[in-house]
């Protein structure tokens, strides 16, 4: 044999082993895929019966999250229902009477609001109505408000305050729309929106005001902050859908063997948000003039389908921005230039959509940083099979990414349907928890999901801090507060009974509103409640910082605000954890026309009021 001819059958021969190791290990990978996709599909397979008509009722068990081996221990935790006890008697009216109407399923809202200038969190809560083509009611429901004795408990004080009206009201705004130095009401509803003015906390006179911006509204949540930094506060209000009977019925939702249902708001007409600026107490609508008019590029239409607000400064340039949820649409986020305009940057910022790409059932959110750090989170409470929505913009990076899974609430949240949820400090322990309440839009879903029911648990994450596997751990017994079967919708926070940790207000429907009074075993505590200038007596937008008695900072600012949850409004009062520390600290205040202070020392375990200083005095403790 020639040597070439050698050659080349030996190459041929190595040739034929190269073939065959490759050939034998594409074989082998392609076992490995196919195992991998039947694993993937036996951990994401849907053991539900067949899905019904209606879309958003979808669910999909998730698989149980594995128990995290914690550093630290959970901190005795218990909440217990006193709402009926200690005087609260509201029971929201929905107006339902089987037409499946879709205001009916959407909850009313609530809010901590100090009315008689006296320093206790009163309580006022908004409330449906009857439709105009029903029998009406021998009692038709009203509004109610709940005066605080100061050691959290109340008296029904809604006649005396002129509050006893009937309309079909669904989230609430506190602040001082005139500057007297009284707080104001605003109450969003199915029609038109009410406005009523504190007469110097002996009663309210409805103002004849107009604070709608679009025909056949439905305005949900609102709040008020100085997007123009004036002095005065704003009104932003966010609406939901294009909402009358004629829609609805064209819309005709049905579940098998049930009939009508409450369903998405897909085929409804979306909306934009209102902006009313405050001129000399008069609210005056802005909302095409600041960029709030988002069109859908594709139909020219308004593509917003707003349920909720926060504020926060996502860029840190001092302006407010406003992040809206909006419910099977993007998510916006409103990021103000402060030249009196706002860009609409959810998809730049990586908050519109989830991870993969989806527009999702958003219903409440909030903001926090929720490590000691720079790091911001944007919470959203999204509809059942779709977890809670955990986005995180870690220090000076100008994105969000979603963490729902790795930071431990997603997993928990799955199978929820998610309304009103926020941070707050329960355990006073100097670390932000988590909390959302829950419950389907379906009365009947369990008739055609067995694994849904429409009251369901509320949920509670105690935060762990960094040096956990996860940041946040639920907290499986926290007394009433978890125990309870609700059909939740608002929910708030506040110390009620003053003793100075954070007591939880909900919502349900059709069902009595709930109060729990925090029995936890918590740390000591630092609260302040801030007296800002004329125009804006809570100081909304200021930003308060932790310092040790050196001056040195502890944590990261804090912006205060009203507004977060859904429907909804907090304390205002800033309340700082403390742990185990008993030493006094310092507060450093950037007040919202941005001069800076820096306090005395402040003794723990007490509630201290802070007023903003005047020019020169400020002048004198400002840092660089």
């Amino acid at each position: 044999m020639k040597k070439n001819d050698l050659q080349n059958q030996c190459q041929t021969s190595d040739d034929d082993q190269v073939i065959e190791v490759f050939f034998k290990r594409s074989v082998q990978a392609l076992v490995l895929v196919a195992l991998i996709a039947i694993g993937l599909w036996w951990f994401l397979r849907d053991d539900s019966p067949e899905q019904p008509v209606v879309d958003k009722t979808a669910f999909k068990a998730p698989r149980a999250m594995q128990p995290v081996a914690l550093d630290k221990n959970l901190p005795a935790t218990d909440f217990k229902e006193q709402g009926k006890p200690r005087g609260i008697d509201m029971v929201q009216f929905s107006g339902a009477r089987g037409e499946r109407m879709l205001p009916e399923t959407m909850g009313s809202g609530a809010a901590f609001i100090d009315v008689d200038n006296d320093g206790d969190n009163d309580l006022f809560f908004a409330n449906g109505s009857a439709w105009p083509w029903d029998p009406q009611p021998d009692h038709a429901p009203t509004q109610k408000l709940f005066l605080n004795d100061g050691s959290g408990h109340f008296s029904d004080a809604t006649l005396a305050f002129g509050l006893d009206k009937t309309f079909y009201g669904t989230g609430v705004a506190v602040g001082d729309v005139n500057g007297d130095g009284w707080r104001d009401l605003f109450v969003a509803a199915v029609g038109r929106n009410r406005l009523f003015l504190n007469q110097q906390g002996k009663k309210f006179v409805e103002s004849d005001q107009k604070l709608d911006c679009m025909d056949d509204g439905w305005s949900t949540s609102a709040g008020f902050f100085d997007y123009d930094k004036d002095g005065d506060l704003d009104l932003f209000v966010v609406n939901y859908v294009q909402w009358n009977k004629e829609l609805d019925y064209l819309a005709d939702y049905r579940l098998d063997g049930i009939g009508r249902a409450y369903g998405p708001p897909s085929n409804f007409p979306g909306s934009w948000n209102c902006l009313f600026e405050n001129r000399s107490g008069t609210l005056v609508d802005v909302s095409e003039d600041v960029g709030l008019k988002v069109l859908n590029p594709a139909t020219g239409k308004p593509s917003g389908k707003g349920l909720a607000l926060a504020f926060l400064d996502v860029n840190d340039d001092s302006w407010l921005d406003v992040a809206v949820a909006n419910d099977t649409s993007g998510n916006f986020l409103f990021v103000n230039d402060g030249q009196g305009h706002f860009v609409e940057s959810a998809d730049r910022y990586g908050v519109a959509y989830d991870a993969s790409g989806k527009a999702t059932g958003s219903m409440g959110l909030d903001a926090s940083h929720f490590r000691n750090t720079d790091d911001m989170a944007l919470s959203i409470g999204n509809f059942a099979n779709e977890m809670t929505s955990f986005y995180v913009k870690r220090g000076k990076q100008p994105f969000f990414t979603d963490e729902s899974v790795i930071i431990g609430v997603g997993p928990q949240s799955r199978h929820a349907l998610s309304f009103g949820l926020f941070f707050f400090d329960y355990d006073l322990d100097g670390r932000p928890d988590f909390f959302q309440t829950n419950g389907h839009v379906e009365n009947e879903i369990n008739r055609v999901q067995p694994a849904q029911h429409y009251a369901q648990k509320s949920q509670l994450f105690w935060n762990c801090g960094s040096d956990c596997p996860r940041a946040f751990v639920p907290v499986e017994n926290a007394g009433d507060l978890t125990r309870l079967d609700v059909v939740g919708r608002a929910a708030s926070y506040g110390d009620v009974d003053a003793d100075g940790d954070l007591d939880v207000v909900l919502t349900q429907v059709n069902r009595p509103a709930l109060l729990f009074i925090n029995q936890s075993e918590t740390g000591h505590w630092l609260r302040a409640r801030l007296r800002g200038g004329k125009g804006n007596p809570d100081a909304i937008g200021a930003r308060v910082q932790l310092l040790d008695a050196d001056g040195q900072p502890l944590r990261p600012a804090v912006l205060h605000s009203l507004t977060r949850s859904y429907l909804a409004q907090t304390e205002p009062v800033i309340t700082f954890g403390l742990g185990q520390s008993t030493a006094g600290h310092r507060l450093k205040i950037t007040w919202p026309d941005g001069r800076v202070q820096i306090t005395d020392v402040l003794a723990p375990d007490r509630l201290h009021e802070i007023s903003q200083p005047e020019a020169q005095q400020a002048d004198a403790v400002r840092t660089p």
